[in-house]
């Protein structure tokens, strides 16, 4: 940073000696100024620490590698030590230091600002005592935090006499490697939270760097040159210069060092520092003897030491601790007189905003007891939720899906039900990798319902599940048979396999639903912010927006409950046994003549269905194949005998095996009957194709049954144990086709989107406005809701008393400029 020898201003701690007596009362108005300048700031800042206030302040902070010399710096400007380069605090937290020139304070006075307030502390009498402190406030702090580092800094103010007027921003020193004990990151969250002081362009930066260091190595240059690309708010200090000053015989080795413009640009120009190496205990004025000691050493060395000396002219108001300070408090007070303007209306702008804060705080406090007030606030309040709600349904951009939707794979997680039960395969619908909400999300889990729906074929039929069928259906002499059979077998798989998957349907459609809750009052906020209202943000009313939440939640339980009911509605009437879904276009394109064969009864039990059943079976079917027909006592017309026979005429087979197989049989049949009376139950079956029930009793009738084939119109070789498992596959992709596509799409959509969208209002309306003032004002009177809306208010109050306090100092000072 170049400077102006001419622009340096005497520290505090001198006393003019040949000035004439009006130069000296300018020089001690000019000081009063400064002074109250400096005090403003100072209270402002603390405000600013204490309440979390972005104030512009100019401000210098201290910055650079650890051991290079920060610490010892910091105590030459405060004219005293207190070892603070014992708690290593540069590398934990960040410390600032308000330097105030006190004459009357022979001794240093040092106070800490306490945390989180404005306030500071008792006095601190004892320097040593200092670094306890330090250390102490870190531990705690980083112990709480559970960090290696902090960026909440320790204010401490020094009110001496031999201190000039000054504050600065002691940061972490950079580190390249942890210490042991401490995270691996450590220096990345350092380097990290450095940057972050340092970035505000209100800032100076005082970089420090050991002599030793070539600028070509310099390890931290360039972190600073992020931060500052052009140097030109950076002061850069070469630290422990008497370290190099051995180096250096020639005027033209000293000089082209002292330029360093090869590497800082010929417009930086920077101080070059040397400080006391003893390290013992000595008394406050011996110290700064030795600084001011060291200064002069450096320069008679600059002057004596090196052939031809030095470029005094050029360098000479760089070198040595005494021009840094005062170039240092110079800077800073300038900074000051130019930002005070813009100070100034900062301050005006936030007291009338912290003055309209506490208006609304104090007519949101007096408004708890103004019930007619509450409901009119909490019903538009709701009613602007639900709207939200509704909005996000319809499909809405804000606010951003990739921050508050989901994949398919979170919600899964989230919701802790996981994957669709039943289902081995890997369902991945559609835009299952998007982050969606709403709507969007909504129809995402239908698809991935359907497409879970559809990956489940019938399971494995046991032989005994269809010998249980079978038997029971002989045993009771009905007109069931195969198609039956297969049909209650299909019945009984969807029963069991599609419940599961509709009741997780429901709860993951109502975990989208539930999740949007949290999203409208995103958006609620949002568009209150973009638009200026907060009159019914009804922010510090914890049990009003408990009792909101919980609301809703409520609404969603039972939509959730209702839908269920109504799926498993749906799945009851397709699964039931007189559901037509199972018999649709089961006969069309008719049977073939060598399928509509007969056999007489030979009792209920005569079915086999093990796999070795078929030799007993064919030795009963030998036994009968000489056994004529039954007949009754009427005479049947030549020609018309066929047609007139009754299905209680008709001799049906004994129940076959499942395993015997179809060629077989009807070779019995053909044998036995002819032909004629093969025409006639041709005709009688060509007349109820279009009846399930009447077709299956031409079938299967006394407790036998035809094992017809499926998809040619006629026979196929086979057993009736495969068959019943073929056609119990058909009927149950046809009852899933039909649930899916006809009945749950539908069910669902009408069963959740319908009521959020048209009663949702009047169902949080009904639980939270609809009772009696005592009931309602229990979300308003809590202890908590109260405790709360009365802590911010002192809050306000207490930053508007420090402001208010500010603005008045800075127009004080304004009118003095």
């Amino acid at each position: 940073m170049a400077t102006n020898p001419s622009s340096f201003m005497g520290t505090p701690t001198k006393t003019p000696s040949d000035k004439s007596a009006s130069a000296s009362s300018m020089s001690r108005k000019h000081h009063q100024h400064n002074s109250a300048r400096f005090e403003a700031y100072n209270r402002l800042q603390a405000a600013a620490v204490a309440f979390g206030e972005k104030v512009p302040i100019p401000e210098i902070v201290a910055l650079g590698g650890q051991s290079d010399g920060k610490s010892s710096l910091l105590e030459a400007l405060l004219g005293f030590r207190f070892n603070v380069r014992e708690v290593e605090m540069g590398t934990r937290r960040p410390l600032i230091l308000q330097m105030v020139h006190d004459p009357s304070a022979p001794d240093p006075r040092c106070r800490f600002q306490e945390e989180d307030s404005e306030e500071y502390g008792s006095p601190v009498v004892l320097a040593s005592a200092i670094a306890d402190i330090i250390k102490s406030r870190t531990e705690a702090l980083l112990k709480k935090t559970k960090t290696a580092v902090s960026s909440k800094p320790i204010v401490m103010r020094a009110e001496y006499a031999h201190c000039p007027n000054l504050t600065i921003i002691d940061t972490p020193g950079f580190v390249l490697k942890a210490k042991k004990g401490e995270p691996e990151t450590t220096p990345e969250e350092i380097l990290d939270m450095v940057k972050s002081l340092a970035s505000p362009p209100h800032r100076i930066l005082l970089f420090l760097q050991q002599s030793s260091v070539e600028w070509c190595s310099s390890l931290w240059l360039d972190s600073i040159r992020e931060i500052d690309p052009t140097f030109r708010r950076t002061i850069i200090v070469v630290s422990k210069f008497d370290n190099r000053l051995k180096e250096f015989s020639d005027r033209w080795e000293v000089d082209r060092y002292l330029s360093a413009s090869g590497y800082l640009g010929d417009n930086t120009r920077p101080f070059f520092v040397a400080l006391p190496k003893d390290k013992s205990t000595i008394s406050n004025d011996e110290f700064r003897r030795q600084i001011s000691q060291v200064d002069l050493e450096v320069l008679r060395h600059l002057r004596d030491g090196i052939k031809g000396g030095f470029d005094e002219e050029k360098f000479r108001p760089h070198i040595g601790f005494g021009c840094l300070r005062d170039y240092l408090e110079s800077e800073l007070h300038k900074r000051y007189k130019e930002a005070a303007p813009a100070t100034l209306a900062l301050l005006e702008q936030r007291c009338s905003e912290v003055t309209t804060e506490l208006g609304k705080m104090e007519s949101k406090i007096q408004a708890t007891s103004d019930i007619a007030h509450l409901r009119r606030s909490a019903m538009l309040y709701a009613a602007s939720i639900s709207n939200h709600l509704g909005a996000l349904i319809d499909g809405a951009a804000d606010p951003a899906p990739e921050q508050w939707g989901k994949t398919t794979m979170e919600e899964q997680s989230q919701s802790g039900l996981g994957g669709w039960p039943g289902v081995t395969a890997d369902i991945k619908p559609p835009n299952a990798t998007l982050q969606l909400y709403g709507g969007a999300a909504f129809e995402r889990v239908m698809h991935e319902f359907r497409c879970a729906a559809y990956s489940i074929e019938c399971p494995p039929v046991s032989r005994e599940k269809v010998a249980n069928i079978l038997l029971a259906h002989a045993g009771r002499g009905g007109g069931r048979g195969v198609t039956e059979a297969a049909a209650e077998i299909a019945r009984a798989a969807a029963r069991s396999w599609l419940a599961p998957l509709l009741d997780t349907a429901c709860d993951r459609l109502a975990f989208v639903l539930g999740n949007l809750y949290d999203l409208a009052l995103e958006r609620n906020h949002s568009r209150d912010s973009e638009y200026g209202r907060k009159s019914e943000k009804m922010d510090g009313y914890i049990g009003f927006h408990a009792a909101l939440r919980h609301a809703y939640i409520r609404f969603m339980k039972d939509l959730a409950k209702q839908c269920k009911q109504l799926v498993r509605h749906h799945l009851d009437s397709v699964t039931s046994p007189y559901s037509q879904v199972c018999y649709e276009n089961d006969f069309q394109g008719g049977f073939g003549s060598s399928a509509t064969s007969f056999y007489k009864s030979a009792g209920p039990f005569c079915v086999e269905l093990t796999d070795g059943g078929s030799a007993a079976h064919d030795e009963i079917i030998r036994d009968q194949e000489n056994i004529p027909p039954q007949r009754n006592g009427q005479q049947t017309t030549p020609g018309k005998g066929t047609e007139a026979l009754r299905d209680s005429q008709m001799t049906v087979p004994e129940t076959p095996s499942p395993d015997q197989p179809c060629d077989a049989i009807l070779a019995g049949a053909k044998k036995d009957f002819g032909n004629g009376i093969d025409v006639g139950v041709r005709k009688r079956v060509s007349r109820l194709t279009g009846n399930s029930r009447n077709a299956d009793h031409m079938r299967v009738q006394n407790g036998g049954g035809l094992l017809f084939g499926t998809g040619d119109g006629g026979l196929r070789s086979g057993s009736a144990y495969s068959e019943i498992c073929s056609t119990a596959a058909h009927h149950f992709a046809r009852i899933r086709e039909v649930l899916v596509e006809r009945s749950v799409a539908s069910t669902l959509n009408s069963g959740f989107l319908t009521p959020c969208r048209d009663r949702l209002v009047l169902a949080l309306g009904l639980d939270l406005f609809a009772v009696n003032d005592e009931r309602f004002m229990d979300m308003f009177v809590a202890p908590s809701a109260i405790d709360v809306l009365q802590n911010e208010r002192q809050s306000l109050q207490k930053r508007q008393k420090i402001l208010q306090s500010c603005l008045n100092e800075f127009k004080s000072v304004a009118r003095a400029l």
